[in-house]
């Protein structure tokens, strides 16, 4: 009965949740074919890209290749969260460094957070989910270094002290000033560098 419908409910449609078990089969049937699309709390989120989000992306793993070499670095890679995350859960960073080269991991093993020094996100138009369902996400999981380069403020995050849930510590850095991994503290870079002008 349509006077039954709360006002929240007519506000909010209701939305299938899905699991990584729903996703594989989806994929198999190529629904997912030519999109990028990653798994966060049960809901597909598409990952579109633009022209400024693809050169920052090109420019910070050109750098983070330099630090830890080619084999340590991957684009758009799949990682397991914390066991109690991993069901709804399956996301796909902009970038992840390894602890161990990538050729270790054979069929469809995902690294999981031991096997990450640090990963990042690049915010173009995601910068608040990258902030806070990201950010817990990846807190939750334990990993140690999580970065989020913000595209339109020009400027970088770098999360780490994970605990509880959360980052403890979150520093923002402006282009004038550079910053090195938890991993890799003697190789620094200038946040403008990460920016085509």
């Amino acid at each position: 009965m349509l006077g039954a419908i709360t006002e929240s409910a007519a506000m909010s449609p209701p939305r299938i949740r899905l699991t990584r078990a729903d996703c594989a089969v989806l994929e198999m049937a190529g629904r997912f074919d030519h999109q990028k699309v990653e798994l966060i709390e049960g809901e597909l989120i598409n990952k579109p890209k633009n022209w400024p989000h693809v050169k920052a992306l090109i420019l910070l793993q050109n750098w983070l290749v330099q630090v830890f070499g080619f084999l340590y670095v991957a684009p758009d890679a799949p990682i397991n969260v914390s066991p109690e995350d991993d069901p709804t859960n399956e996301p796909m960073p902009d970038l992840i460094v390894l602890n161990r080269p990538c050729t270790d991991f054979e069929g469809k093993t995902k690294p999981c957070p031991q096997d990450l020094r640090m990963i990042v996100e690049i915010s173009d138009t995601t910068l608040r989910f990258d902030m806070t369902v990201k950010a817990a996400l990846y807190a939750r999981a334990g990993i140690a270094e999580y970065w989020v380069l913000d595209i339109g403020g020009r400027r970088l995050a770098v999360h780490r002290e994970a605990s509880k849930g959360e980052y403890q510590s979150v520093t923002w850095f402006s282009e004038s000033e550079s910053v090195a991994p938890l991993s890799a503290p003697e190789s620094k870079i200038t946040i403008a560098s990460l920016f085509a002008i």
